[in-house]
């Protein structure tokens, strides 16, 4: 990625690989923390680098456009400019406490995907909760697959392997299994789930702030969160609807798009894509790396998000991948169905 932008052959090849535009992907916004032990970080940009993303985006040329925008560009002629789409996962706090302050700032449009069972004040944050518990303990032990395990971490990078496991593990679990193993870790450990998920997470108060602005477009994103892949169909189906009809009895308005659970290739399969159009969904986002095409070339119900890494602050690289240079171009007839 240095070499291609120090070389410019992002510049020389973004016109054939940039396509329409793209689709970025952020989760948690807020200030740098100073603890040791951030398994999450990948995950966090700061407000700062919030600000100077939309401010260069500007400053490239990119139109800052809503989802809605998107789905009008992915099936039309490609435009002179390309576009950058701004959206949010997750529906955590930091969203209306550091986020939406620098995006109110800039007039920007964006979209916040929604579990609801987290603004419900029922949702499990488990991988906050698990991120707790292992910065916390040197010695943990938990139910994993029907046997008892015992783990020592007594060194930071003990702790980040043991995290990695168990939150893949862990999100691999069937829903009932996964409540199970939430709730033993934290009976355990002395740990309030609850109050850990209810302190984190969007209440019906903020989004109601956020339904208010017409630069924000609230999509769905199920009711609990969980990986459509390690549910059955019929609970898949539920899952979608129910968070779509919570959404628009809350909101008193129609949730056209939808975002799959976590996202990448292992979270849903062809089949929830086919799901996301049969409920009606103008469009379904995904965590795939890479660039929406024009003329119809990418299927809206599953497009591709640009997932940022919050460990790097380079805007070069951020204008790299933009580019659409590091990504495969997609076949169109992969598109038919997803």
């Amino acid at each position: 990625m240095e070499l291609a932008y120090f070389s410019g052959a992002f510049r020389l090849r973004q016109h054939a690989a940039g396509g329409a535009g793209a689709i970025l992907r952020f989760e948690r916004v807020r200030p740098r923390s100073s603890a040791r032990f951030q398994p999450l970080r990948a995950r966090e940009i700061t407000p700062d680098f919030l600000d100077r993303t939309i401010t260069a985006l500007k400053r490239w040329g990119y139109d800052i456009v809503g989802i809605d925008e998107v789905c009008r560009r992915a099936v039309t002629q490609p435009e002179r400019r390309r576009f950058v789409c701004l959206t949010f996962d997750g529906a955590g706090k930091d969203l209306v406490t550091h986020a939406y302050p620098v995006l109110a700032k800039h007039r920007v449009p964006f979209t916040l995907y929604l579990p609801t069972a987290f603004p419900d004040g029922v949702g499990v944050a488990w991988w906050l909760v698990l991120e707790q518990v292992i910065a916390r303990e040197s010695r943990i032990s938990l139910m994993v697959d029907g046997r008892e395990r015992h783990f020592a971490v007594p060194k930071l990078s003990d702790k980040y392997e043991l995290f990695e496991f168990l939150s893949g593990w862990m999100r691999k679990l069937p829903p009932a299994e996964l409540s199970y193993a939430a709730s033993d870790l934290g009976t355990r450990y002395s740990v309030d789930i609850a109050e850990v998920s209810r302190s984190t997470s969007l209440d019906w108060q903020d989004l109601a702030r956020f339904a208010a602005d017409p630069n924000v477009t609230i999509g769905g994103a199920t009711v609990n969160y969980p990986a459509l892949s390690n549910l059955a169909d019929a609970d898949a189906r539920r899952e979608m609807a129910m968070g779509q009809a919570v959404a628009e009895s809350a909101f008193r308005r129609q949730v056209k798009h939808f975002a799959f659970p976590f996202g990448d290739r292992d979270s849903f399969r062809r089949a929830h894509v086919l799901m996301a159009e049969q409920a009606g969904f103008a469009s379904a986002v995904s965590t795939i790396p890479g660039i929406v095409q024009p003329q119809g070339r990418t299927n809206l119900h599953a497009l591709p998000r640009i997932a940022w890494d919050g460990r790097n602050r380079s805007l070069r690289m951020m204008r790299v991948l933009l580019s659409g240079i590091m990504f495969a171009p997609v076949r169109p007839t992969q598109n038919a169905r997803g």
